[in-house]
């Protein structure tokens, strides 16, 4: 490579990556549903760039040691990612990095290494090859150090900065093939992929301890373990082929006690859209049905996305004795109220005789998440954050809040996605959300002593006698009742021809102010709506009560309407993707009616396009 017309494939490969906190993205494939395992020479010039971007990174830090970074490498199982992970590992040799491959991983299972590697000094950083829940084309890096989580966004900004600069010199092509080509010997590629085998197993391990730590604190383990002998439970996965199929998901969960259940469980073989929402619940709600009929013990489901680092869940709802699908915010929401009641089990987060907490204790999430999470951190006496989307905003903001406000922040994520973060891992887990199900499903009234859904309800409000019995589904109908855009569905993606987002949000205000003054009384007459402000999330800051909605820049745009008491009641939010082409939109309204989000999403999208054209 390094003639004009190679020159020009590399020019337009850079010009259709995509670079955000949570990872770089590009399509690797001939086209972005291809499922072929071959890597344009553009890409592996890319890969190999980024692998020499990120030692630089490392070796310019004020905690490097001489003589080398050791860094960790693994990759989820789309078909380009071997290919790129050879680029990336023979960069890294090239660029002075001692290479641990460990393989097909699951993103969560390669940052529990990382963090427990770095413990001992064995790894300084890790680098992931994924597109999360992009089409099977994509694919893409993402990067970390060794506290578990991927780089917060001034790092990540750095690195990004360093990998354009490679970029920009006349020679980036001749340097890159000397990355390719020259890896320091072929001793030291084959070294690195003779141990790969040893690697995956202490990845394995690392995770499976730190996802017990995680889960199952405070006397949660036994007390979990007791239930599950007394009521079994079953799980049904979808695992579509993804690096957790790879993973501890049945060795985690049959060592708890839970009957497992499978399909789609060998790696790499994807059977359908990666994405885990709308249609692509839909296998895993059929096996359930099929597994629940000879094994009525399952009655919860989960089908993670291509890196396992999200996924979203299916109930055996017993009212209407077939198994459905949740969306992505009931999934996050059940999280929530399964670890802040883990809190008030294990007594971390307490109440004065008035009831008001005698713990500072927050939930932070991202900024399209529903109010119903502010609706349940009310009823636990803590507060919410939120920070634009992205998980390493999400993450910086719960870090801060703990290390300088001294918040306990236990419970965070993407409610849009459904991504749910359990403190101290600092990256979305399905695992996570599975289990804060099942302890509020399965840890009851014992002794005396609350149970986790006891808890809940008796907090929330509902101070009758607990249910002896109850079901996902109770746990379900117990949510505060709110009606949300599903991040999947069709209206909430809108394809526009601005590049500057800030001007495009200039030019929606005047559309809305307009809009407003012609739909107000209707929106209070039908809907009870009375006013509106308006705040920008831009990493993680946010900012209410802006007067000029440009000043959000490219980050999230959020209208919050307020009933005639004074309360949110609703709200319509956008922001332009960073990791797909596509500006997002979406809506959320409270109550079970979905009248209001109805008309919200649509008058959304009509204001935008008319704001873009």
């Amino acid at each position: 490579m390094g003639g004009t017309g190679e020159e020009a494939a590399l020019e337009a490969a850079l010009n259709r990556m995509i670079f955000s906190p949570s990872g770089w993205r590009g399509v690797f494939a001939e086209h972005e549903e291809s499922p072929s395992p071959a890597v344009g020479a553009a890409y592996r010039v890319i890969a190999a760039a980024a692998a020499a971007a990120f030692a630089r990174c490392l070796k310019d830090r004020k905690d490097f040691h001489p003589p080398a970074p050791a860094v960790i490498l693994g990759m989820d199982t789309r078909p380009t990612g071997r290919a790129a992970a050879d680029a990336m590992i023979r960069g890294f040799i090239q660029s002075g990095c001692a290479v641990r491959f460990a393989g097909v991983t699951a993103a969560p299972e390669i940052m529990a290494y990382a963090r427990e590697a770095g413990k001992t000094g064995n790894a300084q950083g890790f680098a992931y090859i994924s597109a999360s829940h992009n089409p099977i084309g994509y694919n893409g890096f993402k990067f970390g150090l060794v506290d578990g989580g991927v780089l917060d966004p001034e790092e990540s900004a750095a690195l990004t900065a360093g990998f354009r600069d490679f970029m920009a010199a006349p020679d980036r092509i001749a340097r890159a093939e000397a990355l390719l080509c020259r890896a320091k010997s072929p001793q030291a590629l084959a070294a690195v992929y003779d141990a790969s085998p040893l690697i995956k197993n202490e990845a394995y391990a690392a995770y499976l301890a730190f996802t017990q730590t995680v889960n199952l604190g405070g006397d949660a383990g036994p007390a979990l373990a007791r239930a599950l002998k007394t009521a079994p439970l079953g799980i049904a996965v979808d695992f579509n082929g993804s690096a957790r199929a790879a993973s501890i998901d049945r060795a985690f969960f049959t060592g708890l006690g839970v009957r497992w259940h499978a399909i789609n469980d060998t790696p790499g073989a994807i059977a359908h859209r990666i994405l885990p929402e709308g249609a692509s619940l839909d296998p895993c709600r059929s096996f359930l049905t099929e597994i629940h009929r000879e094994h009525p013990e399952v009655v919860l489901g989960y089908v993670p996305d291509c890196d396992g680092d999200r996924g979203n869940a299916v109930i055996w709802d017993e009212e209407r004795a077939s198994a459905r699908s949740l969306e992505a915010q009931e999934v996050f929401a059940l999280a929530c109220v399964g670890e802040l009641a883990h809190l008030v089990w294990t007594g971390e987060l307490s109440y004065n005789p008035d009831g008001t907490a005698r713990t500072k204790a927050a939930v932070v999430a991202n900024d399209p998440t529903s109010l119903r999470i502010d609706r349940i951190a009310r009823a636990f006496g803590v507060s919410v954050f939120r920070a634009e989307v992205g998980e390493a905003n999400v993450v910086s903001l719960a870090r801060r809040l703990r290390e300088q406000e001294g918040y306990i922040v236990r419970i965070l994520g993407e409610g849009s996605a459904g991504g749910s973060i359990t403190y101290p891992s600092l990256v979305r887990d399905p695992l996570s959300s599975v289990m804060a199900l099942l302890k509020l499903l399965a840890i009851r009234t014992e002794g005396g002593a609350k149970g986790f859904f006891d808890w809940w309800r008796f907090l929330s409000g509902n101070k009758a006698a607990c249910q002896k019995d109850f079901s996902l589904a109770d746990l379900l109908k117990s949510l505060p009742p709110f009606v949300t855009t599903g991040s999947s569905a069709e209206e909430a993606a809108l394809t526009v021809k601005s590049l500057d987002h800030a001007a495009l949000k200039d030019r929606y205000q005047a559309v809305f102010l307009r809009e407003w003054e012609a739909e107000k009384e209707g929106l209070k007459r039908r809907y009870g709506i009375s006013g509106w402000s308006a705040a920008s999330y831009q990493g993680t800051e946010e900012k209410r009560g802006i007067t000029r909605f440009g000043a959000a820049g490219k980050g999230g745009l959020k209208i919050t309407f307020t009933n005639n008491a004074g309360n949110q009641a609703a709200w319509i939010w956008m922001r332009g993707s960073r990791t797909e082409p596509v500006f997002r939109l979406m809506a959320d309204a409270e109550g079970p009616d979905p009248g209001l989000e109805r008309y919200l999403i649509a008058w959304q999208r009509r204001m935008v396009a008319e704001a873009d054209a």
